[in-house]
């Protein structure tokens, strides 16, 4: 017994060996991965597959040019990105082929009529289609824009208007879009009035997009029965500041707001599109409102409702949040329907200190942190390629096609409700109203489960009126018969 005890020794030794060696590989295979969620009817957050993985990072120091300074701002255009690097006082434009990101050049001033000025504290760039500049030039306190050269076209400086600007503000624009017909509309600080809309000449024609008032009901009827001078030393009820503004291809703004009441985020509709009108229209069909995450923790010194920082809008309409409270990006689809989220606060792969910017580049997502002073790249998985496509096909009318997708993604992700009423979706384009309304059902998506519904009723009714008529004419002419036989027997018998 001693000898087969003392020969099984070695063998534990080895088994115990080799398991300290495997085990940091699985931890390192762990650390890859990224938390993945989405959120059911019932509000609970349920854990996804992968959407997104991190590709890469960009470091001002890997292409000679030293490190970001609080970056604030990121453009994308095509193929080309555009960082501003604030406290460094430049705009540094990269390109991206191959899976590379190249450095093409660093911008530090601007050539006016052969005067060299000096670009300070950029806070945002957009770049139109013919190659011209929009810099949001926040320590000039101007708006500068440019040919591709960097000579000066335009400057704007703080708009002549005695209405709604005091003598003594200061205009210091800091994100800005410019439209197909060369409007320029500007999220400057200290506007609460919404963003500030110029003509392509300059010319400031007012603003656009005001947020709804909000206020306190309690405070409110405190205000009508204080003095005045009470009432003056009490906060104003002013509407919300917007704090960032996109384009999507058919040149409607995304905006989200930068503050609201944490309870009250729902109706504060912190994600808005706006029409030429300022109207908000953006749909909102999902199980809840755009609005980051639904359930609100407070663990890990984070607290309160998601903040969005930045929106970014894909040739399908979907979108993408990106929220600065706990570092996550929320992606929805055209109807309102969240995505996925991912990301979260901290040093690893994957996770963000401070994200202020993001984009989207092909199939990736570059998000922009100005605490760690680097840029994020995010690229689809399969996954989150099945989705995409799902969507893209649904959007141009193939709708079997985006059926099949989403029945791919239910493969990879048996729990995921989106697919239930994509495919009811599809269905239901298909006139195939039955077999929708019973995915509809499935995932409680009483919306759509009524749309479909309504056309079933109507379908069945059409389908069965010739019936309906047919037993409509058979029951007169039973009745007419039998009168008529009726009538010829009593005249026969009154013979």
């Amino acid at each position: 017994m001693k000898k087969i005890i003392c020969s099984l020794i070695p063998f534990c030794c080895l088994m115990l060996f080799s398991a300290l060696l495997i085990q940091p590989a699985k931890a390192s295979a762990e650390e890859d991965l990224f938390y993945t969620y989405t959120y059911d009817y019932w509000g609970i957050e349920r854990e996804s597959p992968d959407a997104y993985a991190m590709n890469s990072v960009i470091l001002g120091d890997d292409f000679g040019i030293g490190n970001f300074n609080a970056p604030e701002g990121m453009f994308v255009k095509d193929d080309q990105v555009y960082v501003c690097d604030t406290l460094n006082n430049r705009i540094v434009q990269f390109s991206y082929s191959n899976d590379k990101f190249n450095l093409v050049k660093v911008v530090t001033q601007v050539n006016n009529n052969g005067k060299a000025e000096a670009i300070l504290q950029p806070y945002d760039v957009f770049v139109t289609d013919d190659n011209e500049w929009y810099i949001a030039d926040y320590g000039n306190q101007r708006i500068v824009y440019t040919d591709e050269n960097q000579n000066v076209i335009g400057t704007i400086y703080k708009p002549e208007d005695e209405e709604t600007l005091n003598a003594d503000y200061m205009f210091l624009p800091k994100k800005l879009v410019v439209d197909s017909a060369k409007r320029i509309f500007v999220q400057a600080e200290n506007i609460n009035k919404g963003f500030m809309e110029f003509e392509d000449g300059g010319e400031f024609v007012g603003y656009i997009g005001a947020a709804d008032v909000q206020f306190d009901f309690i405070d409110y009827v405190y205000k009508l029965i204080s003095t005045q001078a009470q009432r003056e030393q009490m906060e104003a009820f002013v509407p919300t500041e917007y704090n960032n503004i996109a384009l999507d291809s058919e040149g409607f703004i995304y905006a989200t707001l930068s503050k609201f009441e944490s309870d009250n985020a729902s109706s504060s509709k912190p994600i808005r599109k706006l029409n030429a009108k300022g109207t908000d229209i953006l749909i909102r069909n999902g199980y809840y409102e755009q609005i980051g995450d639904v359930q609100i923790g407070n663990g890990g010194g984070y607290n309160g409702s998601s903040k969005f920082a930045d929106v970014t809008v894909l040739d399908n309409d979907c979108y993408y949040c990106l929220d600065q409270t706990r570092g996550r990006v929320f992606g929805y689809d055209f109807q309102g329907n969240m995505l996925y989220a991912f990301g979260g606060i901290g040093y690893r792969q994957g996770c963000f200190k401070y994200p202020v910017a993001i984009e989207s580049l092909g199939d990736s997502l570059l998000i922009l942190d100005r605490e760690l002073g680097m840029v994020t790249q995010m690229t689809l998985t399969e996954y989150g390629t099945l989705i995409n496509k799902a969507l893209d096909t649904y959007k141009i009318g193939e709708y079997d096609i985006s059926a099949d997708y989403w029945r791919s993604v239910l493969k990879l992700n048996g729990n995921y409700d989106l697919a239930y009423i994509g495919i009811g979706r599809s269905l239901l384009r298909q006139d195939r109203f039955e077999e929708a309304m019973e995915y509809f059902k499935l995932k409680l998506d009483y919306k759509n489960y009524s749309k479909a519904y309504k056309l079933y009723r109507k379908e069945r009714i059409e389908d069965n009126v010739k019936y309906v008529f047919i037993i409509f004419v058979a029951l007169v002419l039973i009745v007419f018969i039998k009168n008529t036989v009726k009538k010829i027997r009593r005249e026969v018998s009154e013979e």
